[in-house]
């Protein structure tokens, strides 16, 4: 395959070369990212990319489904055993897709729902206006606490005030940012209370939930989406689950046969034909490749890894002087806020690149500085955990953040980390050709 399209098309073989390139001799810090293994990455190139299949199993709208079918089913099926989950659908194209799936399921236009603010560690598809869910939603926030024990952290307390005051028809859960466990009992006691969906995005932390490392959301959660990537390590897709919540209390019918739909039924109709077209049966397929992989005692043992190294990472940069939103981490992720070293995220992701060091800029809780600049940047365990680095190389990651951070016009200082970092991923290969 390699010299099929080194042959035919020279300049996409070459552009995919070099990432493999950065990928293999730089660090991969950015928290919602990691690397899938050589068997997720062979199904997703196979041709199951030709096959139309709208609909569901056995219920398609084209022929010659059979074997799209049995993926399908496998996919679904290891989902519903690794989320420990009574429904579940494979088909969205993204973690976007799959919410804006939830939405159409659950709310109107113009109905109110509560999230995580975007600026305290929220995600774009959780009330941003500049997103479909702000615009066509009510988006009202609840946000971490500014000062006092839980600085950085969710007050539950505020929370339910909040939702008392505003009564949303949903309260989310979930966080591009955020670097601590929720509590979902007490989300749902406040959801039950004022009489909302409850729906946790875990897409950051879905392999973390699946392995019993973060708290269960499945009991609680109403409805409960996630991209299929991050730290689950499987394609880039999303997945809708539910736990045994089927029953719809909103009194919704079927178009027509005015039969009313359970939860599972809204949320089918909703991805097809509501949201979406065709499913990515090669995504699919490389989505089931993923879940048998995460069903395997070694994925909790890389899991425990991942949490390890975040709690190991968060440790160093507090002795090294940087302030950590929230005191450190429960999960993959840890936030920093730069204002005390006189950075902007702008500044120092910049800096990092040039480095070989990819993080992302991002906001931090009360950010004085626009999303276009930002105040900190934003650092994940899961690539670097795949490839099989541990707390002390962790530990001497940091030592190489903090350098070039101290150093960001010193282009001698970025040579000599560079070298460091090449050492350190020749020490722990990746990928070794460029179709892996």
């Amino acid at each position: 395959m390699t010299s099929i399209l080194q042959q035919n098309d020279p300049d996409i073989f070459d552009a995919i070369e070099n990432e493999v390139r950065r990928q293999n001799d730089g660090l991969e810090l950015i928290a919602s990212e990691n690397f899938v293994s050589r068997t997720v990455l062979q199904a997703m190139g196979t041709a199951l990319t030709n096959k139309y299949a709208e609909g569901l199993p056995g219920k398609r709208y084209y022929g010659g489904c059979q074997y799209a079918d049995v993926v399908e089913d496998l996919a679904r099926d290891r989902a519903k055993e690794l989320f420990h989950a009574d429904w579940v659908n494979v088909q969205p194209h993204s973690g976007a897709s799959a919410n804006a799936a939830v939405y159409l399921a659950v709310m109107k236009p113009g109905e109110t729902f509560l999230g995580l603010d975007l600026s305290h560690g929220g995600h774009l598809t959780h009330g941003s206006p500049v997103n479909f869910s702000g615009i066509l939603y009510r988006a009202e926030y609840y946000g971490v606490e500014k000062e006092g024990p839980l600085a950085g952290r969710i007050d539950m307390n505020r929370v339910r005030e909040k939702a008392l005051a505003i009564r949303p028809v949903m309260i989310s859960i979930g966080a591009s940012a955020y670097s601590r466990d929720f509590d979902y009992a007490s989300f749902r006691s406040i959801a039950d209370e004022v009489g909302a969906v409850l729906w946790l995005d875990m897409a950051h932390t879905a392999g973390l939930i699946a392995t019993g490392i973060l708290n269960d959301p499945m009991e609680h959660c109403h409805i409960v989406s996630t991209t299929t990537h991050k730290t689950l390590r499987g394609p880039r897709g999303g997945m809708i689950l539910i736990g045994n919540d089927f029953e719809n209390p909103f009194g919704k019918v079927a178009p027509k046969s005015g039969r009313v739909k359970n939860m599972g039924e809204l949320l089918d109709s909703a991805v097809f034909p509501g949201t979406q077209g065709g499913p990515l049966m090669h995504v699919i397929a490389a989505k089931a490749v993923a879940f048998a992989e995460a069903l395997q005692p070694e994925f909790k043992v890389y899991s425990e890894q991942v949490v390890l190294n975040a709690a190991a990472m968060a440790e160093a940069f507090i002795e090294a002087g940087y302030q950590v939103v929230s005191g450190g981490t429960d999960n993959h992720l840890v936030l920093i806020d730069l204002r005390n070293k006189g950075l902007t995220g702008k500044e120092a992701e910049a800096a990092l690149q040039r480095a070989e060091i990819a993080v992302n800029k991002n906001m931090v809780p009360f950010d004085d500085k626009s999303p276009f600049v930002t105040s900190g940047i934003r650092l994940g365990t899961a690539a670097m955990t795949t490839r099989g680095l541990g707390e002390e190389e962790f530990r001497s990651v940091v030592a190489l953040v903090d350098r070039v951070l101290s150093n960001v016009s010193d282009e001698g200082v970025m040579s000599e980390v560079r070298l460091s970092i090449l050492e350190i991923c020749r020490r722990f290969p990746l990928y070794d050709s460029v179709l892996a």
